[in-house]
């Protein structure tokens, strides 16, 4: 039947009814029922990879600068932004001493145009940033910057640092509250999230988290937080009107597993149903329900250590940044299974959907 919906395809004229034959003859895992394009950053390449994940190739390769981390596309204007970093690579335990010198004339957050495929400026960012999220009015990026422990606020157009604000040790994962009034900023040395009002740019709390914090997740009505905890195992729940803790969501190994869960990047479902987490070394992805509050299934063999963690268009698919393994891969939501790995080389970090 599929045989025939396919050929009918190919030869009625009639551009309607093509298109409705061709989605028949589609199956839930064929990842051609998504038209994206996605954007990843590759830290050891220092390269902003553009794939298509419908066909599974690279589409182009834009040299941004060095340790490109936290990605983000702009529909409206066709741009992206990523957060660039002179600080040299190292783990949670490196000795400063050890390392090679940092570049701060390198760090910056990229403005790309997709279009032309071209790194557009350099804006200035604070030392080392690692993630941001912008203003509901696009306007504002705030910056993590690690080795500083601040939260900066750059003006996007004057290309300028703004404000600064104290906040943990190691800040990474970055997030504005619906209403654009609030920032939450995760702190993995202090096990906290630091929540910052946008204006006037201030902390206004300290909520206790858990052991390394590394990304969050607002609700749509921006009165629930989940944020992820890489050395728990879980995913804690935080009343993001009262910016108090009010639940923990344990994601359990799964059988046959040598290394633990290790939750990372989250992200929602546009309907709010489903929270989708991804376990770093544990090679795995966790859906969740986040109104239960509980683990529905962990997607195993999904690549080394997936990382950045980024939703389709159309909800359907799921595409992980695998740093080790060099690829990103791409999951159906349905069949809860991988369905392709696209060789990217280097090392994927972020990844964010061009839509």
């Amino acid at each position: 039947m599929i045989t025939r919906l396919r050929v009918l395809c190919a030869v009625i004229g009639i551009a309607g009814l093509a298109a409705t034959a061709c989605n028949l003859g589609r199956t839930k895992t064929d990842p051609g029922g998504a038209r994206d394009l996605l954007a990843v950053s590759d830290e050891t390449g220092g390269q902003l990879v553009l794939i298509d994940p419908t066909s599974g190739t690279v589409v182009d390769r834009i040299a941004v600068g060095k340790r490109p981390r936290g990605v983000k596309v702009i529909a409206a204007s066709g741009r992206a932004i990523v957060a660039l970093s002179g600080s040299p690579i190292a783990g949670p335990h490196a000795e400063a001493r050890t390392l090679p010198p940092a570049d701060r004339a390198a760090d910056g957050l990229g403005l790309i145009d997709l279009s032309s495929r071209r790194v557009l400026r350099t804006l200035a960012s604070g030392r080392d940033p690692e993630s941001f999220d912008l203003s509901n009015d696009g306007r504002i990026a705030y910056v993590s910057n690690e080795e500083t422990a601040e939260l900066s606020a750059v003006d996007l157009e004057t290309g300028t640092v703004t404000g600064r604000v104290n906040v943990g040790s190691e800040p990474e994962g970055v997030q504005v509250r619906p209403d654009g009034k609030i920032v939450y900023v995760t702190c993995e040395g202090d096990g906290a999230v630091y929540a910052l009002a946008t204006e006037p740019f201030r902390v206004v709390a300290q909520i206790p988290s858990g052991l390394r914090p590394r990304a969050i997740a607002f609700t749509a009505d921006g009165q629930t937080a989940f944020v992820s905890d890489e050395n728990d195992a879980s995913v804690v729940v935080i009343d993001a009107a009262a910016h108090k803790p009010v639940g923990l969501i344990r994601v359990p190994p799964t059988a046959g597993t040598k290394t633990p869960p290790r939750p990372m990047d989250l992200k929602l479902s546009a309907d709010g149903r489903q929270l989708f987490v991804s376990l770093g070394r544990a090679g795995s992805v966790a859906i969740l329900d986040p109104a239960l509050r509980r683990v529905i299934t962990v997607i195993e063999r999904v690549g080394e250590r997936p990382w950045g963690l980024a939703v389709s268009s159309d909800g359907q698919w799921l595409y992980t940044a695998n740093g080790p393994s060099g690829d990103v891969s791409v999951i159906s939501v349905a069949a809860q299974r991988v369905v392709r790995r696209i060789r990217t080389g280097g090392s994927p970090w972020g990844v964010a959907v061009v839509h």
